[in-house]
């Protein structure tokens, strides 16, 4: 057990910061949890179940002598939480964030930072459908990757407390540059995110297939779309606001993409689309072999239990 930081401090209370309460608890890594969030029905769920030490009413009495503070709310909440807790933080503390955008996280934080708090930016590459307080367990981050992403000129101790901190809840860490890291995000869950969304849509919105077929045949493929497209939707709206460029970016790829499958189909060409299907299959292998996901069949998850 050893204890990184003596007070930490979550800011928003759904899966993620759940999961880091939960997390922290088994390893020891903090003295006292404090938490709150803006909903009081929230805040008494998170209460009744014990998730932290203290739940505070305000965002300010949260970060009262905290040495971490973490944001874990909507991006586009982030700058007027962060203008709320700028004069309450303790000299020398670290914000940081788990949003899944980092420039317009920095745009927001950096300039109601006060200069003797040091912000640096997190990214938990973990996550389920879930939300709220009772979707967090300690086991989220277990070998799944944390991006650190420092602001300019962040002490160096301070970085490597924080990836010690995230190594403690059970990450592998990296470190990547701002702009990079809205990049790569992009290709592995933004636009992956948008397309699940999108072919939901396009099934609710075929008039041929019936509602009862969408739900009784969704065992194929459907089925793991409609997991994806069943994230929270705030979170998700500022992400693709917030990583514009990177995201119509992607797509533009992506629609290319389409295109040249679409006209493979059109014209019988089998070897073209057995050759690209075998080569993004090689994809999935190597996502295996990082230990990103199991082999199991059925992606790993067992038939919904019969009533």
């Amino acid at each position: 057990m050893t204890v990184i930081y003596n007070k930490i401090a979550l800011i928003g209370l759904g899966l993620i910061a759940g999961s880091m309460a939960h997390a922290t608890r088994r390893a020891g890594l903090a003295t006292q949890i404090v938490g709150t969030a803006r909903s009081a029905e929230t805040r008494q769920i998170a209460k009744d179940i014990n998730l932290c030490d203290q739940i505070t009413e305000t965002a300010a009495e949260a970060v009262k002598d905290a040495d971490l503070v973490v944001l874990c709310v909507p991006i586009g909440a982030m700058e007027a939480v962060m203008k709320d807790i700028a004069p309450h933080l303790k000299p020398g503390a670290v914000v940081s964030d788990v949003g899944s955008v980092k420039r317009a996280v920095f745009e927001a934080v950096m300039p109601q930072l006060p200069e003797n708090v040091t912000f640096i930016g997190g990214h938990p590459m973990a996550g389920t459908e879930h939300s709220g307080p009772r979707s967090g367990f300690a086991e989220l981050f277990d070998d799944r990757w944390c991006l650190i992403v420092p602001s300019e000129g962040a002490d160096a101790d301070a970085v490597q407390r924080l990836t010690d901190f995230w190594g403690g809840l059970g990450s592998k860490c990296a470190q990547m540059e701002m702009d990079h890291h809205d990049l790569v995000c992009a290709v592995v869950s933004h636009t992956p995110h948008l397309i699940a969304y999108t072919m939901v849509g396009v099934a609710d919105d075929l008039a041929r297939v019936t509602e009862s077929e969408v739900v009784n045949f969704s065992a194929a493929g459907f089925r793991d779309f409609t997991r994806i497209a069943a994230s929270d939707p705030t979170m998700w709206r500022d992400v693709f606001l917030s990583n514009k460029d990177a995201t119509l970016e992607i797509l533009g790829r992506f629609t290319e993409e389409l295109f040249a499958l679409q006209r493979a189909i059109r014209q019988g060409d089998g070897d073209h689309l057995h050759d690209y299907f075998t080569r993004t299959r090689a994809i999935r292998r190597g996502i295996i072999e990082a230990g990103q996901d199991t082999d199991a069949p059925n992606f790993g998850r067992a038939s919904a239990p019969k009533s």
